[in-house]
This record gives C-alpha cells, structure tokens and sequence, in this order.
C-alpha cells in the first residue's frame, strides 16, 4: 500500500481521498460544462472524445475507481464488509445523487451507442447482475441508474422460484431465455446464482448437484464474453440492521406493505447460512472474465452511485463509434428527393 493508503473498517483498503465534497463539486461542475458542449460540434469524433473527456471527469471523483476497489478478491470476507460505509467516495447524499444525475445521461449517451451498434450487426451486449439479501436495493438500482435510459434497448427481468417448466430444463435454461440481444443491455434481479445459493441453504438439492454448477458457470459467462457480452456482476452487502428497518418501514408503510411476505423473515432467520454460501459463491466464480463486486448497500445514494460508475465505464470501455449509413443509402439522392417534396 502506498503511503496514502489506511486499511478501513469496511473491510476495503481505503485512501485519504480527495479534499471531500468541495472536490467532488468542483468536479461534477467541470464535467456538466464538459458534457454541455458534447452537442455543440458536428464532427462524431470530437463528440466521442468530449464525451470520453466528460466520464474521466465523473470518475474523478472516486479516490479509487469501484471496479478496483470493490472487486472480490480472493481471502476478501463478506462478513467483514460494512454495510454502512461509503469505500472511495469521500462526499455525501447530496453529492452522490449529483453525480448519478450526471452520469445518468452518459450512461443514455452510451447506451444509445450500443443499440445503434447492435443494429448495425455488432454483438457488443452487457449484463448487469444484481444479487443481494432482501431489502437490499435492488429494485431502486434500475429506477434511478436507468433514469435517463432508453426502454428501447434495456431488458429487465427478476427471477424467483422457477416455475414447474423451468424446472423441467437445464438450470441455465431460463436464464439463457432472457440474455440481452446485441446491442442490448439486459439487467437480472437475481440470477443463475441462486441455484446454488438457494439448494445449498435450504438442502433441496444433493451436494454433488449444486457444486457442479460452479464450473457450469464459469464456462457460461466465460462463453458470453467471448462472444461479446460484458457482464457486471454486484452483490449489495446491507446490514441486517438496516435490512430489519426497512422490513420494519414495510410493515409501517401502507403504500410498501405489499413488498413484504414471510419467507423473508425465513431467510433472515438463516442469514449466517446465506452469508457463507455466497462467500463460497464469490470465492468460485469471481473470475477475471466476469469478477463480483461487492458493494455496501446500507446508504442507498452510495450503492446507486457505485452501480451508475461502473455501467457507465463498462460501456465507455467498449470504444465504440458511431456506425454509419446502412447499405444503400445514398445521403444525397435523400437530400435532393426530400428538397422536391
């Protein structure tokens, strides 16, 4: 570690960071001007090169960027994670729903490039996998990283028990139903994880059975991004505290009672089993292809922010261009037929 560097109670190697919130406006500020004058040139390149210039500038305000700091690493402890704490961003609420306002359109801007793209015969995709304990934000995730997307190009889908049918498949079977087309994006609330998980706590299957699923997985993802699809993989790590306050805020609230039902007093009650079979999961299947990043969830204006940073780099990543006309189309013949008319 370098000589800035503190270990933190929340389990991550932590920084002294930046100078807090004043840094982190003072760099929202020069991004939203930077981002303002992406539309003010005709030339697609220079648009590409101020809008890689304007995710820079987001990303500056992490005093390590989440994909490093927030990756699983072998001998990392789940338990050791603190739900409450904020690992990289040194600013508050207000300053994360900032910059999640500001990533939210580069996020668009991107995200319409993909699906141009995918229209044009890439097979440039991305998955976006999120696990977590109940009430652990998943469902917020999607509202607001999304704000600002376009519903043309994003596939959400959660997945439960499976049905009767689901069952009669391979367990991949329902999950390769829903994967994103190209140029799509396609979020799992839930996913193939919790065959392994759910089998494994609850014993509804042999041993031999779900520990096979392991290799089973990593040949899948490691096939997706072969053929080019990125996954995100994020665990949202909430406190059992904060996940009894907001059961509590259900039960209270008339307009959430309807997200609450019993069996997630079950799986609270069997919280050290979940937590040792997930630690397994992360330790088995965190490859370099497709690694699990664990993030704290008690401050759900951090783990948004978090989320937004890392979907917004992933598809800046992919360098992609503008794709041009389709074949045939002979921009001046348009022209001259749409000045007749």
């Amino acid at each position: 570690m370098g000589k800035d560097d503190k270990r933190t109670s929340d389990g991550f190697d932590g920084g002294a960071g930046k100078s807090g919130g004043k840094y982190i406006l003072k760099t929202l500020k020069r991004a939203q001007d930077r981002i303002a004058s992406i539309e003010s040139s005709d030339d697609v390149a220079t648009r590409l090169a101020r809008a890689a210039k304007s995710s820079e500038l987001l990303s500056a305000v992490w005093s390590l960027p989440p994909a490093q700091r927030l990756m699983f690493h072998q001998g990392a402890r789940i338990a050791d994670i603190d739900g409450s704490s904020t690992p990289g961003f040194d600013g508050g609420k207000d300053d994360a729903e900032r910059f999640i306002a500001l990533s939210a359109t580069e996020i668009a801007r991107y995200q319409n490039l993909l699906y141009a793209n995918g229209v044009h015969g890439s097979n440039r995709r991305l998955l976006i996998v999120l696990q977590g304990m109940d009430a652990s934000g998943k469902g917020g995730i999607v509202k607001h990283v999304f704000r600002q997307g376009n519903p043309m190009g994003i596939h959400y889908h959660g997945f439960g028990s499976p049905s009767e049918e689901e069952r009669a498949h391979d367990f991949l079977w329902r999950i390769e139903c829903e994967l994103p087309d190209s140029g799509w994006i396609a979020v799992f609330d839930r996913s193939h994880y919790e065959d392994i998980v759910m089998p494994r706590v609850y014993g509804t299957l042999p041993e031999v059975t779900w520990r096979a699923r392991y290799a089973r997985i990593n040949d899948f993802e490691h096939d997706l991004v072969a053929s080019g699809c990125a996954i995100i993989k994020i665990f949202l790590v909430v406190s059992r505290d904060e996940q009894k306050r907001h059961f509590l805020g259900r039960l209270d609230d008339p307009t959430k009672r309807w997200k609450f039902d019993m069996s997630d007093l079950d799986a609270r009650d069997r919280w050290d089993d979940y937590m040792a079979a997930w630690q397994e999961v992360f330790e088995r299947t965190s490859t370099l292809a497709a690694p699990w990043h664990l993030v704290p969830a008690d401050n759900r204006w951090y783990s948004r922010a978090v989320v937004s940073e890392l979907l917004r780099t992933s598809l800046k990543n992919m360098n992609m261009t503008w794709p041009s006309f389709k074949a045939g189309v002979d921009p001046d013949e348009a022209r001259r037929r749409l000045s007749a008319g």
